[in-house]
């Protein structure tokens, strides 16, 4: 009978962030499974947690998941944590849970802390609909279409970030998106947790003048609907109104139907779109 995969949420700063329901588990399974053993050691001393400890991580997670799948086939249970949070968000857990799929073996999941949701509960920030990036890629042709298509996001953005790139990140949001509010949250669960609401302009201003330390979260505001809808308006309003016609007209619409359109995309009365097309241009 094939063993299981348990993703196991770990702390994501203080220790007692940590379910009984992990505990029990990664004291139970036959190996962990840990991004940085080094980082980990230091939770399972704590805990007293014995079971067998291997390094799972970004640079072996192809050829490392295939021996965990092949131990689980034959019999085993894995548990699988990260350096801190929940396995699978913005590291290289999924892999693992793939080929598990693959193989038919079961997996599931102890939840636990995760930075993103945390950060954004503390945020002031819209929790009905969010977005999260993680990192931003370091790659600038892809980061420069991310943020492209960050542009018109309307849901809350949450970004992870590292102290020596949070200025020139900002700088970048700033850039693409224009100053929006922020809550900037760093340290999350330790004893120095800062939460921190602002804009992206201030922010900007501020870690010029304070040198970034920690680890951080950024928690964007998204695009407001109506400022996209004004937008849209504008650009048509800028198009001659015949042009404009004839997209419509060009779909098959009859010129009533053209006219309640183009009204619609420029956010006036349709009477306006009629005294427009009379006017000699």
């Amino acid at each position: 009978m094939a063993g299981k995969l348990y993703l196991c949420a770990t702390p994501i700063g203080n220790l007692e962030d940590i379910t009984f329901r992990v505990v029990r588990t990664l004291k139970e399974v036959d190996v962990i499974a840990a991004e940085d053993t080094r980082n980990s050691i230091k939770l399972l001393n704590h805990f007293e947690i014995k079971s067998q400890l291997t390094s799972y991580h970004e640079f072996n997670k192809y050829d490392k998941a295939k021996v965990l799948v092949a131990r689980m086939l034959n019999g085993e249970n894995v548990a699988l944590i990260t350096d801190a949070g929940t396995p699978g968000i913005s590291d290289p857990g999924e892999e693992l849970v793939r080929q598990c799929y693959e193989a038919g073996i079961e997996v599931t999941s102890l939840p636990g802390a995760v930075a993103c949701v945390t950060a954004l509960t503390l945020s002031g920030l819209s929790t009905r609909r969010f977005a999260f990036e993680a990192f931003l890629p370091t790659d600038k042709k892809e980061k420069s279409a991310i943020l492209e298509e960050l542009k018109t996001e309307t849901r809350t953005l949450i970004i992870y970030e590292a102290p020596h790139r949070l200025k020139k990140t900002i700088s970048e949001l700033l850039s693409a998106l224009g100053n929006r509010r922020l809550t900037v949250v760093k340290e999350l669960t330790k004893l120095h947790e800062n939460v921190f609401l602002t804009t992206l302009e201030e922010a900007l201003v501020h870690y010029g003048e304070n040198e970034p330390r920690g680890e951080f979260v950024l928690v964007i505001e998204g695009k407001k609907i109506e400022d996209i809808k004004k937008e849209k308006e504008e650009s048509f309003k800028e198009m001659d109104i015949n042009e404009h016609m004839k997209i419509y007209l060009d779909k098959g619409m009859d010129k009533k139907e053209a006219m309640k359109a183009v009204a619609l995309d420029r956010g006036i009365p349709k009477r306006e779109v009629y005294k427009m097309l009379l006017t000699p241009t």
